[in-house]
């Protein structure tokens, strides 16, 4: 009986050295990205009210072309539930897009509101899974990630609608920083590796 092959575990290898190497040739587009994504965070947590507007309007800008292609989906099937359905949806979904942007600022306070009624929501179910496992070694991180996500859902939902003018201006301002900072450290990663 012969040994089983290790050339796929080569080839696997050889394709992982030859991607680093091609990111490392490209190391300043990280960099580059990186410092974009930072201005714009903290262009956004200056402007946090103008970033949730600007939040509000790409998301119901996609939700017209989402609502848009489900109904021409809806038209070309030939079940008729499936034509309620998807007929259903895609008007949903158009006249929800449609409203957040020609109203981005009750667009705000309507996606805001189940922004918090969601974290609500995974963090109960986060805690439930842990209370029903918390015997099981590892899972007191899931017990505190669902009690955090739970408080935080809490937190936002108690201050609506006040807080629906910035907090996602906020979480879009974070989530830019973070990317920024993550995409600049992977670049000077890159450079240092490729020395």
């Amino acid at each position: 009986m012969t040994e089983p092959s290790k050339q796929p575990d080569d080839w696997r290898g050889a394709v992982i050295a030859d991607a680093l190497l091609q990111l490392r040739a490209r190391w300043g587009w990280f960099v580059g990205l990186g410092v974009v994504l930072l201005v714009l965070g903290v262009l956004a947590l200056g402007h946090v009210f103008v970033a949730t507007l600007a939040s509000v309007i790409f998301i119901g800008s996609l939700m017209v072309v989402a609502g848009i292609g489900q109904l021409m989906h809806a038209w070309r099937i030939k079940q008729i539930h499936g034509f309620i359905l998807w007929s259903f949806s895609g008007l949903f979904y158009l006249a929800a897009g449609l409203f957040a942007v020609f109203y981005p600022v009750q667009g705000a306070t309507v996606l805001t509101l189940l922004f918090g009624a969601m974290l609500i929501a995974v963090g109960a179910l986060r805690t439930w899974l842990w209370f029903n496992h918390r015997g099981q070694r590892g899972w007191g991180w899931l017990g505190l990630s669902g009690v955090l996500t739970l408080l935080v859902g809490v937190l936002i939902a108690a201050n609506w609608p006040g807080n629906s003018v910035w907090i996602l201006g906020l979480l879009l301002a974070l989530d830019l920083l973070f990317q920024g900072w993550s995409a600049l450290l992977l670049g000077l990663a890159l450079r240092q590796a490729g020395r």
